[in-house]
C-alpha cells in the first residue's frame, strides 16, 4: 500500500435500531410515496440476487474514506495505490468484509475505471475472496463494459479513492428499507443522509449497506479509462469528463453515507451500483421515479477512519 499520512479515527453516534428506523421511515416519506423501514434479520447475502462472500453486515461496524477525489482532479496522482488487506487491519478490523464504492488500480488493471468493492479480506489460515466488479466505457461502442475483478486479477488492490463499509460478516440485526415511487428530488441515498442531518444536527452518523433498484432506471457515470490530461478544476470540467449513461434495474448498489462531517474532509455519500446483466458504475439517482422499487440493508457504523487524507483538499467533483 502506498505510503500514507497518520489514519484519523472518530467514534460516530449510533441510536438503537429501532429509533433509527422510526426516524427514516418519517424522513423518507418526503421523498417517496410509499415507505417501509423496519428491523429485520439480515438476508443471507450469499444468496441471489448479491452473491456476496458473507452472510450479513453485521459485527464491528465501521467505514472508512480512503484518499479522496482530490487526488483525482484536477490532475491524477497514480502513485496513490492502496490494498483492501492493508486497509482491514487500518481499521482495526483483520479478516473484515468490504463494501462501497472507489476507483480501480490503474497500473494493475492497466486503465482507469470504476470499482465496486467486494472483498472478504485475508484473516489468519484463510485467503482474500475478492467478489468486486468494475467498470469501463467500451472503446468501441461507448457503452458500460462491467467485468469480474477476479476473473482477471488475483491482488485486492485499488486506486485513488474509496469509500469503504467493514464489518465481521455476520448475520444480525439490520435497518430494512422499502421504498417506492419518487415523489421528490434526492436520490435514496440523499434522502437516508439528509434525513439523519436533520434529525441529529448535533450527532455525526454513519450507514454502510446494499440496496437493490428491483425496477426502473437509474443515471449513472463510469470514467474514461484515460486520465484527463488537462486539468479538471470545477465540476463542470468533471462532468464533461465523464461518461453519463441510464442504466436498467435489477442493479445492486452499495453505498456508504454520513450525515455530518466531523472535521475529517470527508465524502459524505458515495454509491456504486452492479448489475448480473453488465451495468454498473456510480450511482446518482434513479430516472424513473413513477415506478422505482428500492428495497435496502443498513448498518449504522461505530467508528469512521480516515485514511491517507489528502493535504491539499477541494470540493469539486464529490456529486
Amino acid at each position: 500500500m502506498t505510503e500514507t499520512s497518520r489514519t484519523q479515527k472518530v467514534r460516530l453516534h449510533v441510536p438503537d435500531l429501532e429509533e433509527l428506523s422510526t426516524v427514516l421511515q418519517v424522513g423518507l416519506q418526503s421523498s417517496f410515496a410509499e415507505v417501509q423501514v423496519r428491523v429485520v434479520d439480515c438476508p443471507d447475502l450469499t444468496q441471489d440476487p448479491f452473491q456476496f462472500p458473507v452472510k450479513g453486515l453485521c459485527g464491528s461496524p465501521r467505514i472508512t474514506d480512503v484518499g479522496g477525489v482530490p487526488y483525482l482532479v484536477p490532475l491524477v496522482h497514480k502513485d496513490k495505490e492502496y490494498d483492501m488487506n492493508a486497509v482491514a487491519k487500518e481499521v482495526e478490523l483483520p479478516g473484515a468484509f468490504m463494501l462501497g464504492a472507489g476507483a480501480v488500480a490503474s497500473r494493475i488493471v492497466g486503465m482507469n475505471a470504476e470499482l465496486m468493492p467486494l472483498v472478504l479480506t485475508e484473516a489468519e489460515g484463510r485467503p482474500a475472496v475478492n467478489a468486486s466488479f468494475f467498470s469501463s466505457i467500451d472503446p468501441i461502442d461507448g457503452r458500460c463494459c462491467q467485468e469480474k475483478y477476479s476473473e482477471r486479477f488475483s491482488d485486492c488492490s485499488f486506486g485513488l479513492l474509496a469509500n469503504l463499509y467493514a464489518c465481521q460478516g455476520d448475520p444480525g440485526k439490520v435497518i430494512e428499507v422499502r421504498a417506492k415511487k419518487r415523489t421528490g428530488v434526492l436520490s435514496l441515498v440523499t434522502s437516508l443522509r439528509k434525513t439523519l442531518e436533520n434529525a441529529y444536527p448535533e450527532d455525526s452518523l454513519a450507514l454502510g449497506g446494499t440496496f437493490i433498484i428491483q425496477k426502473g432506471t437509474a443515471k449513472i457515470h463510469i470514467m474514461p479509462r484515460q486520465f484527463s490530461s488537462c486539468p479538471l478544476n470545477t465540476d463542470e470540467d468533471v462532468n464533461s469528463w465523464l461518461r453519463h449513461l441510464e442504466v436498467h434495474a435489477p442493479l445492486i448498489c452499495q453505498s456508504v453515507l454520513v450525515s455530518r462531517d466531523p472535521g475529517l474532509d470527508l465524502r459524505l455519500e458515495h454509491t456504486h451500483c452492479f448489475s448480473r446483466h453488465g451495468d454498473g458504475g456510480h450511482y446518482y439517482i434513479d430516472t424513473s421515479p413513477d415506478v422505482v422499487d428500492y428495497l435496502g440493508y443498513f448498518v449504522p457504523a461505530e467508528f469512521v477512519y480516515r485514511i491517507d487524507r489528502p493535504k491539499d483538499t477541494h470540493k469539486v467533483g464529490r456529486e
